[in-house]
């Protein structure tokens, strides 16, 4: 089918499954990551509170056009799988009245304030060892109360109860009330995702046997039948068997649109190491036995070839199988920079405390077309900048000047067998060290080179991604599936796939020679804001503005973590080279460090005053570099981030995490640009650091 009409999924179950993109959605995108136009379908009723919700339908998307609906009985948040051309399950739009109509079943509107007091009282004077945990309650009973009451009309006294009780709420939450203040009559609902969002995702809380038993022996004395009606309608109770967690450990977790991960969300294998690099004999060319070749590298001794062999040699217990995921075979070009990474690997820095990087930053100056993106070659040879014009343009930063390949009629009088055909080919009257590249109709959020550097991806609020020739420079494909912004896209270390994330909710994932994606990851409850490839290709992570980042798996599209902890939608996402940590930014200035086989929040790092839009280790780990809106680059040191951590089996089950407080010991340096906010990092392959952002003159 096309990509206006939808794509079927085949899932690894037994039923098929079929995700919605096309169709006109009520509401106009904005052209910054907002509130997304898709929510997701209501989960099957008949949910306990702790009990495992393995019955239950899964959530899957909203949309008001005709389209499909995800349905399939597994217990993860999200399914999705093979697109098959043409064959599509089609099954009954669910009516948005459908959803809202759980809220019939009211009590007297008058007692609603009475209701939530009574349960705020109990509250506040239980043991502190429970107030803590049982203050999740207030927020997710505060908004579904609201809502209740102005379903059902009584629009006085959802006034007066939103008024008396809102200034209770956390103040991460403050963004959510915004937008329910706005909500003041049974028509606004209809036409709202956020509202529709709080009613078909179940908020989920981690709430200790103790807390919890409390909790049900209050609510069945005062036989307080409404708030535990919304406890079993709308919240996921995740219990869990031991100590009560502090306020210190809850604060961490929470924040997301949809309250915390349930910790069966985290449980799945994830093969988080390398692959083993594939052997292969170096050749020594002449110029390497001359000593030096045309740019003053040095003479490759020979015992280099067997480190590379005895390298790769070692395979890592945590990687995937090697043919897990096809991956491409490696051309002779592809072998030849291998080699040239070696060189450089040798000669590069190693980092620490005691030895900082230089960091060199490349300044935009007249940005005023607004510059949206940035990204650097892995050789550091060109960097790309994708403007709010609609326009790509690509500078060389090396003296080697950009050229295009000749055309077909002069390719014909060329020696294919001479020596130095590949610089034949190349056109000297098109020599520039800027190219500008024409074809996107909306500003351009991601830009990403291939591996190779032969193709570089960008994406752009017109709903597509675009694969351009470097060697012609000139676009060789659209892809179109998303039909809202594309905010992100990312090719993958090994080139051939690349990942791409939107305001329609979901990420999808393409090869460069299939015109619609292999792989649509739908869970999100907002616009996908940022997607990252885990070095060894297997998972790609999303974050969102619904406050989680999501680990996919690759192969069966399926999800394998959900981490919760920022307070604000997520703008940058790097993992640890040697693939076993995740670090991500956000809105709220911190960035949160991630273990991803034990799926564990293990440090959080605060400095920044802004949003954290770029973040990037250096090539051995040993140092994490953020970089934000507040125009500072600020270096972490993250051997000791990571060392020392508390992941034991406990800890993992219960997600009582003691995060160290000694973000100031981390921090290694803070460096401060004159007036430029900094938008991308990167690490060369001697550990030089770039970075880059557009000189701003307010």
């Amino acid at each position: 089918s096309d990509a206006d009409s939808g794509e079927a999924l085949l899932g690894r179950g037994t039923s098929a499954a079929a995700v919605a993109i096309g169709g006109n959605v009520a509401t106009v995108a904005t052209s910054s990551p907002g509130v997304a136009a898709v929510a997701a379908v209501p989960p099957g009723k008949g949910e306990v509170c702790g009990v495992d919700p393995s019955s239950a339908g899964t959530p899957g998307m909203w949309h008001s056009a005709p389209c499909l609906r995800v349905s399939s009985p597994s217990s993860t948040m999200t399914h999705s799988g093979d697109v098959i051309g043409g064959a599509v399950v089609v099954e009954d739009q669910p009516d948005v009245s459908a959803v809202l109509s759980a809220y019939n079943q009211q009590g007297d509107p008058t007692l609603y304030e009475e209701y939530y007091s009574g349960l705020k009282h109990f509250i506040e004077c239980s043991l502190d060892c429970h107030r803590a945990e049982l203050s999740q309650l207030f927020y997710p009973l505060f908004v579904h109360m609201y809502l209740e009451l102005v379903y059902n009309q009584h629009e006085s006294e959802a006034k007066s109860f939103f008024e008396r009780f809102h200034g209770d709420q956390e103040c991460y939450y403050q963004d959510d009330l915004r937008v329910l203040s706005s909500l003041t009559k049974k028509e606004h609902m209809k036409g709202n995702e956020t509202m529709l969002d709080f009613r078909t995702s179940k908020f989920v809380l981690r709430i200790s046997r103790d807390s919890y038993q409390l909790l049900k022996r209050h609510l069945q004395e005062k036989q307080n039948n409404q708030i535990w009606n919304i406890v079993q309608e709308h919240l996921y109770i995740d219990i869990f068997d031991g100590m009560p967690r502090s306020k210190q450990q809850i604060d961490a977790m929470v924040g997301s649109l949809a309250g915390e991960a349930k910790r069966e969300a985290n449980k799945a294998k994830v093969f988080f190491g390398l692959l083993k690099e594939p052997e292969f004999d170096v050749p020594l060319d002449d110029e390497d036995e001359e000593g030096e070749n045309e740019e003053g590298k040095p003479k490759k001794k020979k015992p280099k070839k067997d480190n590379v062999g005895s390298k790769s040699k070692k395979q890592d217990p945590n990687a995937p199988p090697q043919n897990r995921i096809p991956l491409p075979e490696l051309k002779d070009s592809d072998k030849l920079d291998k080699v040239m990474n070696m060189k450089e690997a040798a000669r590069r820095v190693r980092l620490g405390p005691e030895c900082l990087p230089s960091i060199c930053f490349y300044t935009f100056l007249n940005a005023y077309q607004g510059l949206t993106a940035v990204d650097i070659t892995d050789d550091s040879s060109m960097i790309v900048g994708g403007f709010a014009d609609s326009t790509v343009r690509v500078w060389s930063v090396t003296p080697k000047k950009l050229r295009s390949v000749k055309t077909a009629a002069d390719l014909s009088l060329i020696d294919k067998e001479s020596d130095d055909v590949l610089e034949r080919i190349m056109d000297e009257k098109t020599a520039s060290e800027l190219k500008i590249l024409y074809g996107h109709s909306g500003p351009v959020y991601g830009t990403s080179f291939s591996p190779d550097r032969n193709y570089l991806l960008s994406c752009s609020e017109d709903g597509t991604v675009r694969l351009w020739s470097l060697q012609t420079f000139t676009c060789l494909v659209g892809y179109k599936g998303h039909n809202y912004p594309v905010w992100d896209t990312q090719f993958s270390p090994y080139g051939y796939y690349f990942v791409s994330g939107g305001h329609d909710r979901v990420a999808r994932l393409w090869a460069t020679d299939h015109y619609q994606p292999l792989r649509i990851f739908a869970g999100h409850l907002a616009d996908v804001t940022c997607t990252r490839f885990h070095p060894n290709s297997n998972y790609i992570a999303t974050g969102s503005a619904d406050r989680t980042i999501r680990l996919w798996d690759v192969l069966n599209g399926n999800c394998v973590r959900i981490f919760t902890g920022h307070k604000g939608p997520i703008h940058s996402l790097a993992f640890s080279p040697n693939g076993r940590f995740l670090a991500t930014g956000a809105t709220d200035g911190r960035v949160l460090l991630w273990d991803i086989g034990h799926g564990l929040m293990v440090g959080e790092l605060k400095g920044h005053t802004d949003t954290i839009y770029a973040l990037r280790f250096s090539r051995d780990g040993e140092i994490l570099a953020s970089g934000s809106m507040d125009n500072t680059v600020r270096l972490w040191d993250a051997v000791k981030a990571f060392e020392d951590l508390e992941t034991d089996d406990f800890t993992t089950a219960t997600g009582h995490i003691n995060l160290p407080e000694n973000s100031q010991d981390l921090l290694l340096g803070t460096y401060m640009t004159k007036s430029t906010p900094v938008v991308h990092l990167h690490f060369t392959r001697r550990n030089l650091l770039l970075a880059a952002g557009a000189y701003s003159s307010q």
